[in-house]
């Protein structure tokens, strides 16, 4: 498989149960030894996705390719490469850890000479080599969510897929599986990943995939998602109150760089404001003006929008431009009335 050919490819994938749609046109693409998020609320297609890209699950019609395979035809091809996690994954309770990663190991088909060496490598990466020897009904949540992750790279995949990992997780356990996940990334893994909390995504995805009732609304890197959202570069400044003082911004919008002043609320200790910039170059410039006339700066915030603000202006953009539409084809059929 080429370097430039994604890990994961879907376009146009249509699957309903029971004629309702679960995924409707999805196109997802994954790029090699990246972490592609899919983000989107319970019931977005996040699961059934990463079923019909192991070929767990078979597409009403579009096209798969995983690793280069259709899994369709080549599903066991693609299991062979390919670690999966679930959200509740499925351990031999009554076993001990390392019996668990010993018998999955086995079905993977690693070499037996070499299956010692990488259960106790794969449990030491994850952290639970100390508990290898006790029955894993005993585990912690966050314990069997390591034991999960460690039989995923027992055989070495070259792709991961993990749906919701760190569903049940504490704060601190979630973010330790967090960071295991990129480490991944720098040993040649490609990961995809569900889930519906922004925080964990934030920080993590190298290309994310917003998903909303089984179909994609955008994808890319999230840097490039924020400037078409966010064309715009700004900081927010307040100042001190100053009566003496009626428009202490007033000043700013002559500076070169400038390219407009957007009053926000007015708190109890002095005006606010969002300086619209043509770069974030110009701050200093801006903040030299200010205290040159004076002003006692309170806070000053570069805007740097989080991944939680940029789902939020997806979703909404959606809204608005289905409501648009709904309006649009109203209106037609207005006017249709009419004619008839």
């Amino acid at each position: 498989m080429s370097l430039h050919t994604p890990a994961v490819a879907l376009h146009g994938v249509f699957k309903s149960f029971n004629d309702k749609p679960a995924l409707c046109d999805l196109t997802v693409v994954a790029p090699q030894g990246t972490i592609t998020v899919l983000l989107g609320p319970n019931g977005a297609g996040k699961t059934t996705a990463i079923r019909c890209i192991t070929g767990a699950m078979s597409p009403d019609s579009g096209s798969i390719r995983a690793l280069g395979f259709d899994p369709n035809t080549d599903g066991e091809a693609v299991r062979r490469d390919c670690g999966v996690v679930s959200a509740k994954p499925a351990l031999y309770d009554r076993l001990s850890g390392w019996d668990n990663l010993v018998y999955a190991a086995e079905l993977h088909g690693v070499n037996k000479a070499n299956i010692a060496a990488r259960v106790m490598a794969s449990a030491e990466r994850f952290g639970i080599e100390h508990a290898l020897d006790e029955q894993v009904g005993g585990y912690s949540t966050g314990m069997k969510t390591r034991l999960a992750l460690a039989r995923s790279v027992l055989h070495e995949p070259r792709l991961l897929l993990f749906d919701e990992p760190t569903s049940g997780l504490d704060p601190e356990s979630a973010q330790a599986v967090l960071g295991l996940i990129r480490e991944m990334t720098a040993d040649g893994h490609t990961v995809v990943m569900c889930t519906h909390h922004l925080v964990e995504a934030e920080g993590l995805a190298d290309h994310i995939v917003v998903l909303e009732a089984g179909t994609d609304l955008v994808a890319g890197a999230p840097a490039e998602l924020v400037r078409q959202y966010w064309p715009e570069d700004s900081v927010l400044i307040a100042v001190e109150h100053d009566p003496a003082s009626v428009a202490p911004f007033k000043d700013l919008a002559e500076l070169p760089g400038v390219r407009r002043i957007e009053p926000t609320s007015e708190g109890g200790r002095g005006p606010e404001a969002r300086v619209v910039l043509d770069h974030p170059a110009v701050t200093p410039d801006v903040v030299a003006r200010l205290i040159a006339t004076g002003c006692r700066i309170r806070k000053i915030v570069p805007h740097e929008p989080s991944l939680e603000e940029l789902y939020f202006a997806v979703r909404r953009s959606t809204r608005d431009l289905s409501e648009g539409e709904a309006a649009a084809a109203h209106t037609e059929s207005d006017r249709e009335k009419v004619t008839r």
